[in-house]
């Protein structure tokens, strides 16, 4: 038994197919069957049932499972402690967040970042918050910026940044002109509604607290192109106020305060617990939550 068989294993498993873990490996299928096989024979007891072109556990699998989890992490274990006995912090480090987030909130951390570590390498996925949860969990990145609460103990979850969500208008607007706004006076205008996430089920949630829902509505793919929308004139909607801070300043955008009506957003930075934890993980840590524990 050697670690790549164990590597295969736990990527059947997590794919629950043989050929796409064999994409994911970038090795043949009949390599990934060869080395499943030898390592049934080497533990006596088929570990995959195959019926109906679906890869499930056997009883022995389940068994399996965690204990090449276990060996595979103290072998990443080893190796990065070995290594950072002979060097200083390099490598790289996987932070995955929507595309938002990676524009406005961690610029200036990855910035930072690279001032005090310019050997180690960062690599930004752009994925919605499922998608980075799932990549955490599989180990494809090493953090994740999602918005909160994730109450998955699987997780250690710390606060990087708080940030208020506003009502932002087209420039002269009507509703800017108004000397209060009430919920019922949003829903009259064209409002622009994201597609997924938690930001929309929250939206939706307030609209039928106040048993209301706006005539118009525009769905919308990510922030970015809801705040060149709203540029445009083809609506208003909710927005991270660190999103639209520069065009509020420019007056491109307007932002409508509601008495009534306050959303706030917290977002996460996740990794999973009992990770090793190397020089370069470490220093991002302290980086990236320096301004919340100051504050």
């Amino acid at each position: 038994m050697d670690f790549q068989q164990l590597k295969t294993f736990l990527e059947v498993w997590r794919q629950k197919s043989f050929s796409r873990a064999a994409e994911k490996l970038r090795i043949t299928q009949p390599a990934v069957s060869a080395q499943i096989r030898s390592l049934e024979k080497e533990i006596g007891e088929r570990l995959f049932d195959r019926k109906g072109g679906k890869v499930t556990f056997t009883a022995a699998g389940r068994v399996f499972e965690p204990f090449a989890e276990h060996a595979l992490g103290t072998q990443r274990h080893m190796l990065l402690m070995v290594a950072e006995q002979r060097h200083s912090a390099r490598g790289e480090i996987a932070i995955s967040a929507q595309e938002s987030t990676s524009l406005y909130v961690l610029p200036e951390v990855f910035a930072n970042f690279k001032r005090h570590y310019p050997r180690v390498g960062l690599k930004i996925v752009r994925a919605e918050r499922s998608r980075t949860l799932e990549a955490l969990l599989n180990r494809e990145v090493d953090f994740g910026v999602v918005s909160l609460p994730v109450k998955d103990p699987r997780f250690v979850v710390e606060t990087l940044h708080r940030d208020e969500v506003v009502l932002a208008t087209p420039k002269g607007h009507p509703l800017t002109a108004m000397p209060k706004v009430e919920p019922a006076d949003i829903v009259k205008h064209s409002f622009l509604l994201p597609k997924q996430g938690r930001q929309r089920d929250l939206l939706l949630n307030f609209f039928r607290m106040h048993d209301i829902y706006p005539k118009k509505v525009m769905e919308v793919e990510s922030g970015e192109l809801m705040k060149r929308f709203v540029i445009a004139g083809l609506g208003i909607g909710f927005l991270p106020g660190v999103n639209i801070a520069e065009e509020r300043a420019s007056g491109a955008v307007g932002v409508v305060p509601l008495e009534s009506v306050r959303f706030a957003r917290d977002l996460g930075l996740l990794y999973l617990k009992g990770k090793p934890k190397t020089r370069a993980i470490s220093g991002f840590l302290e980086i990236a939550l320096k301004g919340q524990r100051s504050g």
